[in-house]
């Protein structure tokens, strides 16, 4: 028994073949459009879940990306924030900047 679907292997270009394509391959020699249909519905589901795997490399460079920056922000805002006696200032000092 499979952990994943079949139809992971359709399309992914190691020249492997899922069942479901293969399904589809017999259905349309015997003549059914079913074969047709179910090799399409193979085709759109590995275009969209490139899709998904593309959005989801582009949000994880983003949030890489990011949390640099503010990283990098934050050691600026802390090398700033600091009292004359170079310890950190106070949660309650900072209050009064927003008061």
């Amino acid at each position: 028994m499979k952990s994943q679907a079949d139809i992971a292997a359709a399309g992914a270009g190691n020249g492997s073949t899922g069942s479901t394509m293969q399904a589809a391959a017999t259905l349309k020699s015997h003549g059914f459009q079913t074969g047709n249909a179910l090799e399409t519905t193979v085709e759109m589901w590995t275009s969209q879940v490139k899709s998904v795997l593309q959005a989801c490399a582009h949000i994880s460079d983003h949030l890489d990306y990011t949390g640099k920056l503010h990283a990098q922000d934050d050691a600026k805002i802390g090398a700033v924030l600091q009292g004359r006696d170079g310890s950190a200032v106070s949660v309650s000092q900072l209050n009064e900047y927003f008061k």
